[in-house]
């Protein structure tokens, strides 16, 4: 076989190339969908007093990245966003009007409504565990 080494380098990493994307190709989901932010142009929110917000910041994609859908458009300003957490709820400032739920773009939903008279489920991440002290 006569061929020199840069040839045999070249030809080498160009079918390492072609391996690579026709194996990327076969990874990728068939449908590769992305959360997307609905527009509240169609909702209408409507203040429930017997209503209100509860974060489950184990959904919550504002933990680790730059999701501000629910904080951007709570009109109350009920909603604040600590990062590496999640979002925070201010029971007092919080109108019930379903808008946060609405927008969030994960399913299951990081922001749920619940009647005011149920008790709050139990944080479920390791930093609201370690100031509980367990």
């Amino acid at each position: 076989m006569d061929i020199s080494r840069k040839d045999f380098f070249k030809k080498s990493l160009y079918s390492l190339g072609e391996a690579i994307t026709t194996v990327t190709g076969a990874l990728k989901e068939p449908h590769n969908e992305r959360p997307t932010i609905r527009d509240t142009a169609d909702f209408v929110p409507v203040q429930r007093e017997n209503m209100r917000a509860i974060a489950r910041n184990e959904r919550c994609l504002a933990r680790n990245c730059g999701c501000f859908a629910c904080f951007e458009r709570c009109e109350a300003q009920a909603i604040t966003v600590v990062m590496g957490e999640g979002i925070r709820i201010d029971k007092a400032k919080c109108t019930g009007c379903g808008t946060c739920e609405y927008v969030c773009p994960v399913t299951p939903k990081a922001v749920e409504l619940q009647p005011c008279n149920e008790p709050e489920p139990p944080a479920r991440d390791a930093a609201s565990s370690i100031t509980r002290g367990e």
